[in-house]
């Protein structure tokens, strides 16, 4: 799992309006500081681990004594083969996590002056990156689960004769995908995309400790979970609440941003990225107390210390 980047003493006495002001040296500086953290942004040679380097600064790299490998502050990460300078890397950081319901590449890219193609692809590789956080998270204490399905949807045909009945199986688009999200209480939101929501019950088995407590709604194929897990179950037909803790409110919190994020911001998102806005909607409402800046350093952080993107690499040249 990576590691969950907070501001440091020092780190707060240097806000982001003062980085960016600094100019590029002092966001080149944030970079190194952040990425070799326990060397306080002395270069770590990430092939062999040595200490010893020369600096090229003509080309912002170093040089390892040891195994005479070369380096820069992005190599190895999730910014490896950057182009973009590293204050417009740290703008672009600062604008993805201003957005509460997130931004749609278009405009990510007219606010950083850059290619619609630069913007997006950059866009998912930081969700890839702060979804790391919760690579193996496990939950306890009180979770609670549902799904919501988004997208598939099929338009009526013009003429009344024409229409078929939208409410049977093989009259349905096959890009329907249903997000199921298991949210501990006080703790983190786990998302997944699968066709069924029914796929959720393996999900929760393996995705929550045996002794945590499980809320969940009337359908039917929650039921098997009841003999593993103590639950709660809460009839939506009847009430929201019983008023002593038994609700899904907080998962359908989630699930209200989600949609607001998919329908208000990038009113269309392709089944095959789903689970990438699924799991930025995630880290927005886990993370919504927590200041801007300590969410920009928290995402520099993580993302310097995630590897090179095998997903976002060669995008663009038909890779994928």
């Amino acid at each position: 799992m990576a590691q969950h980047f907070l501001l440091s003493a020092e780190s707060r006495t240097l806000s982001l309006k003062e980085i960016y002001k600094g100019g590029e040296e002092k966001a080149y500086e944030t970079f190194k500081r952040l990425r070799w953290s326990q060397t306080n942004g002395e270069p770590v040679c990430p092939k062999c681990g040595c200490l010893d380097h020369y600096n090229i600064p003509t080309r912002r790299k170093f040089k390892c004594a040891g195994c005479q490998h070369q380096f820069s502050v992005t190599s190895g990460t999730i910014f490896a083969s950057r182009k973009m300078a590293f204050v417009d890397l740290l703008a672009a950081i600062c604008l993805f996590v201003n957005g509460s319901k997130g931004m749609s590449a278009v405009q990510f890219s007219r606010d950083l002056d850059c290619q619609y193609k630069t913007a997006f692809v950059l866009a998912h590789k930081l969700r890839e990156a702060l979804a790391a956080e919760t690579a193996n998270e496990v939950l306890d204490g009180e979770v609670e689960i549902d799904g919501a399905y988004f997208g598939g949807h099929v338009r009526k045909e013009n003429r009344v004769e024409d229409r078929k009945d939208r409410r049977l199986a093989e009259n349905r688009s096959d890009r329907r995908r249903v997000v199921i999200a298991l949210r501990e209480r006080a703790g983190r939101t786990l998302p997944f995309v699968r066709r069924a929501e029914a796929e959720g019950v393996e999900i929760a088995r393996a995705r929550m400790v045996a002794d945590a407590k499980l809320f969940a709604d009337e359908a039917s194929h929650w039921d098997v979970l009841e003999a593993q897990f103590d639950t709660g179950r809460i009839n939506h037909s009847q009430s929201y609440s019983d008023g002593h803790g038994k609700h899904t409110n907080m998962v359908e919190s989630y699930f209200s941003r989600l949609r607001r994020m998919v329908a208000g911001q990038h009113h269309f998102v392709s089944h095959k990225y789903l689970y990438q806005y699924a799991n930025h909607a995630a880290w927005l409402e886990d993370h919504r107390r927590r200041s801007n800046g300590a969410n920009a350093f928290a995402i520099l952080g993580g993302a310097l210390n995630h590897p090179v993107s095998r997903v976002w690499a060669g995008y663009w040249q038909r890779a994928q």
